[in-house]
């Protein structure tokens, strides 16, 4: 997914690993998730879900993983919203992906 495609926020910031106001180039894997924590500074918890076949029963399992992301003041995240990420360079030891933009819709509720 190329981020000319994507809309722009319409605040601005200063930091340089924004894809849409800094030099942080997007490429790779593009992901749709729901942020869990947003405890950090400039970085989110995304937790994405997935199916994964199991050949000796022949059926699908779910799954899930949790991916830090990197995410620039200039666009608003809270807990339990649908965020899409894409893959970046590494900005750190474990941070590789950055938000892109906010999935519009319900906002998901937490599991018990």
């Amino acid at each position: 997914m190329a981020i000319s495609t994507l809309k722009k926020p319409r605040k601005t910031c200063d930091d340089k690993n924004c894809p849409f106001h800094g030099t942080l180039p997007v490429r790779g894997r593009s992901l749709e998730g729901v942020v869990v924590s947003t405890k950090m500074n400039k970085t989110v918890i995304v937790r994405c879900d997935f199916l994964k076949y199991v050949p000796k029963f022949k059926r699908y399992e779910r799954r899930r993983s949790h991916i830090p992301v990197h995410r620039s003041p200039c666009l608003q995240v809270a807990e339990n919203d649908r965020v899409r990420i894409s893959e970046c360079r590494p900005i750190s030891k474990t941070v590789s992906f950055v938000v892109v933009e906010k999935v519009e819709g319900e906002k998901v509720g937490s599991e018990g």
